[in-house]
């Protein structure tokens, strides 16, 4: 007798499911990520709709880069943008500027091609359309050193503007293939000489005449210290911002539908609405951790300040960039915030270094770290087509005037804090719907609560 010939002896396992209960699962969704900057950020509860950020007095002007237009290989400065240039800031005469746009000259660098040397006489102004380049001085011990990095939207040379005896204090070197314009003193002076009104505005800049500030362009407060006897001390006050800016709560909403049959007959052993009302709810609060980093309006990656951004040394996230990030939020800086590609791409560049980080933790979570601050995973910081990210490092809260999150808790039919769900009625077609809504927005209290590591390289997936 052959195995196949042997008989059944007991129930099959198809006939057996037929009377066996299943074990289900509630619905599951791929999407659902872990949300850590949802998780961490203090949320402050905002009544009104709106947050103000009140501020002292500053007088930074502009985002500090300059923007181009392209068509084909030509680039050219847009003429607004001029007055990033700090001669140039406050003034408006169109005319002028787009004469003096006209006036750069388009260069195309390699990399490793040098654009000034330290010590020379300094004669043009020069604008980084594209590309990548390192700001060579010497160090304390009389070696080279890297003084800073400049990118995209970057400029450096406008003391020239005003001094005609400016000398390159740094050697300005390629890292990678650039795409600068440039001015020449000689182009520009044509200009002045034939403009009353930027004449009369380089002047003013010449002699000054606004407040004192300090070293982070806010109004300074007058404090006499070290003093003996009795000196007449001095008067002061806390100038503010008139038109301080204000956050307005954003929104996210979808109109669940469910059809009643479905809601009346399959509700059990799961209750339909509400797990279509978990799914729908999860959705919306990935779109919120999306908003938050990336809304033009409100985001992380577009409200840090310019001055709070930085570029990669080398091009990989490298824990001598981090250190730089560091340098920038060192006040009480709360995580790091990261794609999770970015991160692998960090952990590589400690291994090459020997370097091994230990974990922290968090809420329970073990989570790599630099400096003992967690670096969390976010997804919902774009890697672009070249394979290139951004490191948010952020100070969180109120009382350390760090980076906050918003939200308006008691709304009617409040689901979730901040999240509500209210009832539409039903179809003639016989479906339930459902209005799920979720307000939220977020502010950075003053700038350099928010740094940004940006274009790190990630190599090559896989």
């Amino acid at each position: 007798m052959t195995i196949t010939d042997n008989p059944q002896l007991s129930l099959g396992k198809a006939a057996a499911r037929t009377l066996a209960t299943t074990t289900k699962s509630v619905p599951q969704m791929q999407g659902i990520s872990s949300r850590w900057l949802l998780r961490v950020l203090p949320w402050v509860q905002v009544s009104g709709g709106a947050y103000r950020v009140n501020r002292r007095l500053s007088y930074s002007v502009g985002d500090g880069r300059v923007t181009f237009t392209t068509a084909g290989t030509e680039v050219r400065v847009i003429p607004p943008e001029l007055g990033e240039l700090p001669p140039l800031r406050g003034f408006d005469d169109e005319e002028v500027l787009a004469e003096l746009a006209g006036r750069f000259v388009q260069r195309e660098l390699s990399p490793g091609d040098t654009l000034t040397e330290f010590g020379h006489r300094a004669d043009q102004v020069f604008l980084i359309a594209h590309g990548k380049i390192d700001k060579i001085g010497v160090g304390a011990y009389g070696d080279e050193t890297v003084l800073g990095v400049l990118a995209d939207g970057g400029h450096f040379g406008s003391q020239v503007l005003v001094d005609d005896g400016a000398i390159w204090e740094f050697t300005a070197k390629a890292v990678t293939s650039c795409t600068v314009l440039s001015l020449s003193r000689s182009a520009f002076a044509d200009i002045v000489e034939r403009s009353d009104a930027l004449r009369d505005h380089l002047g003013g800049f010449s002699s000054g005449g606004s407040r004192a500030s300090n070293d982070h362009g806010e109004a300074l407060i007058d404090v006499a210290s070290g003093h003996d006897g009795e000196p007449l001390l001095p008067g002061t006050f806390v100038d503010y911002e008139t038109k301080p800016r204000e956050y307005e709560l954003s929104v996210a909403q979808t109109v669940l539908r469910v059809h009643t049959r479905v809601a009346d007959l399959y509700n059990q052993p799961m209750d339909q609405v509400e797990q279509q009302l978990r799914l729908t709810i999860e959705a919306l609060r990935e779109r919120q951790e999306h908003e938050l980093i990336n809304n033009t309006g409100f985001g992380l990656l577009h409200n840090a300040d310019f001055s709070q951004r930085i570029h990669t040394r080398t091009g990989p996230p490298t824990p001598d960039d981090l250190d730089e990030l560091l340098a920038l939020v060192w006040k009480d800086p709360g995580f790091f915030l990261a794609h999770p590609r970015t991160i692998a791409a960090f952990s590589r560049e400690c291994s090459k270094r020997g370097l091994y980080p230990d974990p922290v933790d968090l809420d329970g979570h073990q989570v790599p770290s630099w400096r003992g601050i967690p670096i969390l995973p976010c997804d919902k910081i774009p890697v672009t087509e070249t394979s290139t990210s951004s490191i948010l490092l952020m100070r969180t809260g109120e009382d350390t005037q760090g980076v906050v999150g918003l939200h308006q808790l008691g709304l009617p039919d409040e689901y979730q804090p901040g999240l509500n769900v209210r009832f539409m009625g039903i179809s003639e077609q016989a479906i339930l719907s459902y209005l799920v809504s979720a307000y939220y927005s977020a502010a950075v209290l003053v700038p350099d609560a928010l740094g940004i590591l940006e274009n790190a390289e990630l190599g090559r997936e896989g």
